[in-house]
């Protein structure tokens, strides 16, 4: 720990999280993660709502058989699993194109200390 840590100064350059959070660049990094996450997080839930009333209340339609001892709650239910893994390669392409770029740029901002 450097001296100036201990007394609680910031090294000279270094910004304060209030002036990050201020910025435009980490604004606009919130709002694109916002984009992504409140829209596909809706979609999620409607989906898993869909399975989970239409177990309740449409049972025959889930108890239908699809081949063989697989009906369509088997095929809803393992459907779940794959759109999670799918929602994290949609999210892992998402940020690899519009939140990486702005963390790296406001990174590199804080780090040099032009901030």
């Amino acid at each position: 720990m450097s001296i100036d840590a201990e007394r609680g100064q910031r090294p000279a350059g270094s910004a304060s999280y209030q002036e990050i959070q201020a910025a435009p660049e980490f604004q606009q990094l919130k709002r694109s993660l916002r984009r992504f996450v409140f829209p596909m997080t809706v979609a999620f839930l409607a989906w898993y709502l869909l399975y989970v009333l239409m177990s309740a209340y449409a049972r025959g339609f889930m108890g239908h058989q699809l081949l063989g001892n697989i009906n369509v709650a088997y095929v809803f239910g393992l459907l779940q699993f794959v759109s999670t893994f799918v929602i994290a390669w949609i999210y892992a392409r998402y940020a690899d194109k519009h939140l990486d770029p702005l963390a790296d740029t406001l990174r590199a901002e804080i780090e040099g200390g032009t901030r």
